[in-house]
């Protein structure tokens, strides 16, 4: 048998669904040398948090923090619960996850493991980041702010931040650009976005890339429908002339 290439798999916003990652993982038929990323929003809104967290914590993957994570995080500082940021991770999906947690013990351990998640993840020539980059700063003046919050400043962007690396995004679900479909990949200038919006009920797909070679893996955590793509098949191009504005409330 012909040893599978070395792969380095982007795996894009999962929200809770548990069920939906071990179906992906089973369709990449990962091999011992692949390497795995994870772009953050493990948690909110899908069933299954608690689960979720605790696969990736104890597996030997990487990932970055998300700004649900980062919601959770500003709800506890200290270890102390901090109301105004509770309420709002509780609105944006939070209380799925408090529901997914049978003991408060194992949530508070969680939490210590999101606090020492990086912010971003260099790779060479891919940076995976969970939302973006603001174009008009460098990287050692930008913050969590930034990383895990941005949208139009970043889509908007004539141009490539990096000459050299591409970027992969989480964070806006890729349906919200114009002209994109529920399950497609979004191509930006110099960067790609893979959250196919699991969560949503207009979609389903939870995606996989694998960058060395062009694959595109996807289950639909709704339907259980399996599916592999080519990635040119898979991504639509957005010009920075289409992106509008959105309403921040409803794209936590």
């Amino acid at each position: 048998m012909t040893p599978t290439p070395l792969r380095r798999i982007v795996i894009g916003d999962i929200h809770g669904h548990y069920n939906g990652l071990m179906a992906l993982l089973d369709a990449i038929a990962l091999g011992s040398d692949d390497q795995v990323y994870f772009l953050g929003d493990l948690i909110d809104r899908g069933p299954q948090s608690a689960q979720v967290v605790e696969f990736v914590k104890e597996s030997s993957y990487q990932c970055i923090l998300g700004n649900h994570e980062q919601l959770l995080i500003e709800s506890f500082p200290d270890g102390q619960i901090f109301s105004p940021a509770l309420q709002a991770w509780l609105q944006s999906g939070g209380r799925a996850t408090v529901a997914s947690y049978g003991d408060a013990g194992i949530l508070l351990e969680h939490l210590e493991w999101m606090r020492s998640l990086p912010i971003y993840l260099d790779l060479g020539d891919l940076w995976l980041v969970h939302a973006g980059v603001h174009p008009g700063l460098p990287i050692d003046q930008q913050t969590s702010h930034e990383f895990c919050w941005i949208r139009e400043e970043f889509h908007n962007s004539p141009q490539p931040y990096f000459a050299n690396k591409l970027i992969i995004t989480g964070h806006t679900i890729t349906f919200t650009f114009p002209g994109v479909t529920p399950g497609a990949i979004a191509k930006g200038q110099g960067w790609l976005g893979i959250d196919t919006g699991a969560y949503h009920p207009k979609s389903g797909w939870l995606t996989g890339l694998d960058v060395d070679n062009g694959r595109v893996y996807q289950v639909n955590v709704y339907t259980h429908l399996v599916r592999t793509l080519m990635l040119e098949e898979a991504t639509i191009q957005i010009e920075p002339s289409q992106v509008m504005p959105r309403k921040h409330a409803l794209h936590r």
